[in-house]
């Protein structure tokens, strides 16, 4: 196994720290919370879809919404 995928995965989760950081001006107590928020946001949206897809509900994918558009 490769070692490059790894380093390549770690800049990107080094990249995207930093890019969360800047975006709360540098303070790791917003860029914390605004995460936790974030993942709270998707946590419901996930257990939403997996509701909806439970009854048979399951919401189009944009792709399939766009494809039946035109």
């Amino acid at each position: 196994m490769s070692v490059t995928p790894i380093l390549s995965d770690n800049n990107h989760y080094e990249q995207a720290c930093d890019q969360a950081i800047a975006m709360c001006d540098g303070n790791l107590r917003s860029t914390i919370k605004a995460l936790i928020m974030v993942n709270e946001y998707l946590e419901t949206e996930l257990e939403e879809l997996q509701t909806a897809i439970a009854a048979g509900c399951a919401p189009a994918r944009s792709s399939d919404v766009e494809s039946n558009a035109a």
